[in-house]
């Protein structure tokens, strides 16, 4: 039974991202200080309805790091585990496109939480198309629905109603494990809190999504990625080696680096100061206008949406105003 709290912004927890630490016997015989991309050698995934506990044996050159609980992504009350962004190789169904034009459609999206006794409407009809390419701001106050649009939108979670048909596939027809397999490849999420794994370098950080995917050269494609974002000299950096603004570029290189068609970004400049948060911004757009992705950002920032193209704002779980800035995003689509 989902908890019924409403998901009205993005959290993070200390207490559930402890990490278990290695058996003093395990540590002692792989311990090291090289760094090397990881392999993912055993995933077992334990679903709750509430909470994911991931149990992950990463087995590196000379060290074995175990995470469990490993709950990186929490809106308010419920979590998502990390590998919502990476997903299990099932294939999903439901393919649908009634407009190629079109990076997302949502026609009467609903999201209501609790039980019949006591609903909590989060998100009450959503009518929403965004272009393929186009770069898009959703402002609102806290409590407005943002964060629960953006989980909807990017397949984090289901709405309860209405239709929605994200890089042309039928979210509204999958279930958990098939939004988590329409996920991949297609969508990268960047979050205000970064999120990096704290046992593993800036390349491990980026190359793990992809290496869960199946990718065979994450390593050398992550630390391109982060030399792209002006990482290069940092790649074997560990999270608290690396100050805030470095720690968001690792995580919007983590996001690019499996070349979604969509970024999703949530107050993506909310822990960095004014300066770092530009450069952020700057790198941000410029990557996304590199790959030709389709980008939509959630923040508070007046100022960081009248750069993009267009303006969503949301009051009550609805789009109450949708403008057009008269900015041109430059978009090289990626071939």
């Amino acid at each position: 039974m989902r908890t019924s709290s409403p998901i009205t912004g993005m959290a993070s927890s200390p207490g559930s991202n402890a990490l278990s630490a290695v058996p003093a016997t395990t540590a002692s015989a792989g311990s090291s200080t090289g760094a090397s991309a990881p392999h993912a050698a055993r995933i077992n995934a334990k679903t709750e309805p509430s909470i994911a506990f991931i149990r992950i044996v990463f087995i590196c050159k000379r060290r074995i790091a175990i995470c469990e609980p490993f709950n990186w992504y929490l809106f308010e009350t419920r979590s998502y585990p990390i590998w919502s962004l990476v997903t299990k190789p099932t294939s999903a169904s439901g393919i649908s496109a009634p407009n190629a034009d079109l990076a997302i459609s949502a026609r009467g999206l609903t999201l209501t939480l609790g039980n019949a006794d006591a609903p909590v409407d989060i998100l009450r009809g959503i009518d929403l198309d965004i272009a393929k390419g186009e770069v898009v701001a959703l402002l609102g106050p806290s409590g407005s629905g943002k964060s629960s649009l953006m989980a909807v939108l990017s397949g984090l979670e289901r709405a309860t109603g209405g239709s929605l048909t994200v890089a042309g596939q039928d979210f509204a027809a999958l279930d958990e494990d098939g939004l988590a397999a329409a996920r991949r490849g297609r969508i990268g999420i960047v979050l205000q809190a970064f999120h990096l794994l704290p046992t593993m370098t800036a390349t491990e950080n980026v190359a793990t999504p992809m290496e869960l995917a199946g990718s065979k050269d994450a390593a050398p494609r992550a630390r391109d990625e982060l030399a792209s974002v002006g990482l290069g000299h940092r790649t074997d950096h560990y999270p608290t080696q690396l100050s805030g603004g470095e720690q968001q570029r690792v995580a919007i290189a983590r996001a690019i680096a499996p070349r979604p068609t969509l970024i999703f970004a949530d107050e993506p400049t909310g822990n960095l100061d004014a300066s770092t948060g530009e450069e952020i911004v700057e790198l941000l757009f410029n990557r996304r206008a590199e790959t030709g992705a389709t980008l939509l950002i959630i923040t508070h920032d007046a100022s960081l949406a009248e750069k993009c193209e267009r303006v969503l704002t949301m009051a009550d779980g609805v789009i109450v105003s949708d403008r057009r800035t008269g900015v041109e995003a430059s978009a090289e689509a990626a071939e």
